[in-house]
């Protein structure tokens, strides 16, 4: 009888060529922002569904500044805190009511019982300032090359609702809640269609899956092998608000199921395990809150709390992380469910915590973009962690198919300001238990 053998290799004949063996495919776009000689943004634009050109490729020196970029996307973010999360149903007289009525974006998951209209209108000016994000300030201007580059761009987001789309930059910009034009994605049979799901068409997080990458390389320690069991962790502020169907143990409950679960309240627990060179999880989930922290002449980066209310930031995964060899088991997913505080007049980098977690080696990191209510931040995890952990879908198609749910069942746009910062295709794979020890797949072959 055959019997499938397991082989590990504990030799490199190939010098280091097996640790390129990365199994994605290729982002169907690919937009990169290139930063060069300190002021100026260069774009690319490629990719299987971007028109092909004779002789060139699609690339242009954009005119805006990269500064009013940042302050452009941080001025989308506030905008959806303020209409969406902060939104209150107005009095007679036209005024917001402030007579004690609870804001229903933020008190609310199920918004489908609330006037269509009302939705359309927040909808709409969300849109508006999606698109301007990205076709009047940063694509905007007379110069012809950028012109044309709008239009191939365009046409490529507008064509398929179905893509995988790359935005590989160190430029943040808030990708999901950017928005294509009404010409771009006109209402269905061209009439003037009120109904909110004629807006949601526009917003690229509801239209494709998204990453934003940047830096060269992320991966070059090489994969390890898939578990049988995964290590998931939860890092959480036991005094967050637990309000609301969904409380915060109930995604504990999801973690915990068939995985080997660690619990982490405080940040002496979350330092000792980052300093731990075998620190080996599969999932890091995060449910805490979040603030602004100085950073010298860069916008205040994002910083985290656990119970004690110590801050988390870039720095200190930095430093409990540097020391260690490509060769290190940290390779986590890590979502990032930290409700912080509104990004601060001179502007927040809300990807900075995410890039230094990249950087360590993280797979991909998840987090809101802006001040989320913490009952939707609730429901949303649960739904996102329970299909994660079933290991059929990858991080970007979970993630898009969470924001498409809330939004066209639920008329909830909240799931858009969830973005991903890279891990698009990152999926937690599970090794097949051996029926002998349950430990592994079959015999194992050392070569």
């Amino acid at each position: 009888m055959t019997k499938e053998l397991r082989v590990r290799v504990v030799q490199d004949p190939s010098s280091g060529f097996t640790a390129l063996d990365e199994r994605a495919e290729s982002p169907d776009i690919t937009v990169c922002l290139d930063i060069v000689s300190g002021d100026r943004i260069r774009a690319r634009l490629y990719g299987s569904a971007v028109p092909s050109l004779f002789g060139t490729e699609h690339r242009a020196d954009l005119s805006v500044r990269p500064d009013d970029v940042r302050s452009a996307g941080a001025r989308l973010c506030r905008l959806w805190k303020e209409l969406v999360v902060d939104f209150r149903p107005p009095a007679p007289d036209g005024h917001p009511d402030h007579s004690g009525v609870e804001q229903p974006y933020a008190s609310g998951v199920d918004l489908s019982t609330r006037p269509p209209g009302e939705l359309y209108e927040i909808l709409d000016e969300l849109a508006v300032a999606g698109a301007e994000l990205l076709f009047g300030t940063l694509l905007g201007g007379p110069d012809r090359r950028v012109q044309h580059f709008a239009a191939y761009l365009a046409q490529a987001l507008a064509a398929d609702d179905t893509l995988r789309v790359r935005f590989d930059s160190e430029l943040y910009i808030p990708w999901p809640m950017v928005c294509l034009r009404p010409e771009d994605v006109p209402p269905p049979d061209g009439g003037q269609d009120r109904d909110p799901a004629s807006l949601f068409r526009r917003f690229l997080g509801h239209r494709h899956r998204i990453e934003q990458t940047g830096g060269a390389y992320p991966w070059l320690g090489g994969r390890h092998e898939p578990p049988v069991v995964p290590s998931v962790s939860l890092n959480h502020d036991v005094h967050v608000d637990r309000r609301g169907r969904t409380k915060a143990a109930d995604v504990a409950v999801v973690l915990a199921k068939g995985t080997r679960f660690v619990e982490r309240t405080t940040r002496s627990e979350l330092v000792r395990a980052l300093s731990d060179d075998s620190l080996n999880e599969h999932l890091m989930y995060f449910w805490c809150h979040g603030h602004f922290v100085p950073n010298g002449s860069q916008p205040a980066c994002l910083a985290l709390k656990l119970t004690d209310q110590t801050s988390i930031d870039a720095q200190t995964v930095r430093d409990r992380r540097r020391r260690f060899g490509e060769g290190s088991p940290f390779q986590p997913f890590v979502v990032l469910n930290a409700c912080h505080a509104g990004v601060p007049e001179g502007g927040g980098d809300l990807a900075f915590l995410g890039r230094e977690l990249i950087h360590a080696g993280a797979r991909g990191v998840l987090g809101p973009q802006i001040e989320i209510p913490q009952l939707f931040a609730a429901e949303y995890a649960l739904e996102f962690v329970t299909r994660y952990l079933h290991g059929a879908e990858t991080a970007g198609a979970a993630a898009h198919a969470v924001a498409r749910r809330f939004a066209d069942e639920l008329r909830n746009p909240l799931g858009l300001t969830y973005a991903l910062h890279h891990g698009m295709d990152t999926r937690l794979e599970r090794a097949a238990a051996d029926p002998a020890d349950g430990t592994g797949s079959g015999q194992e072959v050392t070569v």
